[in-house]
């Protein structure tokens, strides 16, 4: 099968029934099947047989056109992957939209992003925001306009126990009690932070020129389209606070965020 997301698209193959029905739950918010027969990026997912062999693992194996990209006895981590570098791949190649690595969530009709990469605790603050009653856009991308708006990316929450957690828990918004947004918020609040154990939240304001910066180092296109990045980032600070600073708790940090926007 191939599936367009974002204006990108990517075609799927695999050796056994049923499983392209679960690709298709690891595949980016938004996307839809296409019907072309040309894809730039190809990935085929075979999977261990089901027989057992005394001494022999059972192994599936994703590549990525022609390259190898995962081989392991554990299934759900191999879709893992591969849902990751799919996500990965659109948020890169999108043409309208600008992809931050951020956690994202609505309050008081602004958006609030947290830029972060992967394990920087983006989901836990998010899930506490949720909580508090904030509307759920993103826990991983940020996807942003040319006038610096913030659009939906609603994936399913990846929530991890720990660091070293192989299988985060995939939980929706709805789960957690919480509201998923439907419209483009403009920026109220970014918020550069990271988890220091007792730290209190004295975040200090930073400039327009170093809040694009640091959106920049978040950018997932930002060696692709760096003067498309700038000029979103340009609309994005001019309308928002841009704050950073370490943080404690995450429930703490999340009521001083809300109280911060207004």
């Amino acid at each position: 099968m191939a599936i367009m997301a974002q204006g990108v698209h990517v075609g799927f193959r695999t050796d056994r029934a049923g499983m392209l029905g679960r690709v298709c739950d690891r595949m980016p918010p938004g996307w839809k099947p296409w019907e072309g027969v040309e894809v730039r990026r190809l990935y085929s997912l075979r999977v261990g047989s089901e027989e057992k062999h005394r001494g022999h693992r059972r192994y599936h194996v994703l590549y990525m056109n022609a390259s190898r990209m995962e081989r392991s006895p554990d299934l759900e981590y191999v879709l893992d992957r591969l849902e990751a570098d799919v996500q990965l791949y659109v948020a890169e190649r999108a043409r309208r939209r600008i992809f931050v690595h951020a956690g994202v969530v609505g309050w008081k009709e602004k958006a609030i992003l947290l830029p972060g990469r992967t394990l920087t605790g983006k989901t836990t603050l998010v899930s506490e925001l949720l909580r508090l009653g904030a509307t759920y856009y993103s826990d991983e991308y940020a996807a942003l306009d040319a006038k610096g708006r913030v659009h939906p990316y609603a994936r399913p929450l990846s929530i991890r126990s720990g660091a070293a957690d192989p299988h985060p828990e995939r939980r929706t918004a709805e789960e957690l009690g919480a509201m998923v947004g439907h419209k483009p918020l403009s920026v109220g609040l970014v918020a550069f932070t990271h988890h220091k154990p007792g730290a209190r939240w004295r975040p200090r304001v930073l400039t327009p020129g170093q809040g694009m910066i640091s959106l920049l180092e978040n950018a997932v296109p930002a060696r692709r389209r760096p003067e498309a990045c700038l000029a979103t980032f340009r609309q994005v600070v001019a309308a928002a606070q841009v704050v950073r600073g370490a943080r404690g708790e995450a429930r703490e940090m999340a009521e001083a965020l809300l109280a911060r926007v207004v």
